[in-house]
């Protein structure tokens, strides 16, 4: 199955914790890391005193369940210190299921689509950067969503090579 994954990062050095990030991606059996955004900068959602966050999305090919993906990233997130201290608040690291596929899934603990995807402008343009044609399980182009978030302030840290980093 493909899915596309949202890394966020505001605490203890972010642009490196997401590096990582899509580096071990990359190096766990039963994921192939297809294609990655760039890095963008955006200030958090909900509680304003924290950091500014580092956002990317990832497109990986996965051979497994959707709830092994899940469990995977989890496992990803713990070891990169992730503490879930308050509701939209810092973490270290944030590895949320945005797509799989076509499907829709709607278990206590996984919901696919991403709820709130199509609200996020850290999520939506860098979906964007590496699938501009990418559709929500019902054929509504992502893209449609654009000019919803167009306030939400993304700046893009081009200056990185992540193809390097990530290697």
């Amino acid at each position: 199955m493909q899915a596309f994954i949202g890394l966020g990062s505001n605490l203890d050095n972010p642009v490196q914790r997401l590096i990582s990030a899509l580096a071990a991606l990359q190096r766990l059996p039963g994921i192939t890391l297809l294609h990655h955004s760039r890095l963008f900068s955006s200030a958090p959602i909900g509680p304003q005193d924290q950091p500014d966050y580092v956002n990317a999305v990832a497109a990986i090919r996965f051979a497994g369940s959707p709830h092994d993906l899940l469990y995977t990233l989890q496992a990803l997130e713990l070891a990169g210190g992730r503490q879930r201290l308050r509701h939209w608040g810092e973490r270290t690291l944030d590895l949320d299921i945005l797509l799989i596929d076509d499907q829709r899934i709607d278990s206590p603990d996984l919901l696919v689509p991403h709820p709130q995807m199509t609200q996020r402008a850290f999520v939506l343009v860098p979906l964007m950067d590496i699938d501009p044609h990418c559709l929500l399980p019902d054929g509504t182009p992502l893209s449609s969503f654009l000019d919803q978030v167009e306030d939400q302030q993304l700046s893009p840290l081009d200056e990185l090579d992540l193809d390097a980093l990530i290697d």
